[in-house]
């Protein structure tokens, strides 16, 4: 079973990889922070993941990121269409 797994691993999930992607750009901005800026790409991947399942406008979904010493907070707002 070992070498089907090997062969034909799972997939992830795309709330496990979103995750991942999160805490690899906190982690870079942390140690980097007069680096570019995340938020325009981070905004244009989410818009591309939430069109696959919903539509939305890409005015609904609002990102910041609030810094007060060393505690930083990622705010996202997706505002979805009614049903």
């Amino acid at each position: 079973m070992a070498l089907l797994s090997f062969l034909f691993p799972e997939k992830k999930k795309s709330a496990t990889a979103a995750k991942e992607r999160l805490q690899i750009i906190i982690a870079r901005e942390r140690t980097n922070r007069t680096g570019p800026d995340f938020l325009p790409a981070l905004h244009r991947e989410l818009i591309e993941v939430i069109s696959k399942y919903t539509k939305v406008n890409a005015d609904d979904i609002k990102i910041s990121l609030d810094r007060q010493g060393n505690l930083e907070v990622l705010d996202v707002n997706v505002v979805l269409p009614d049903a």
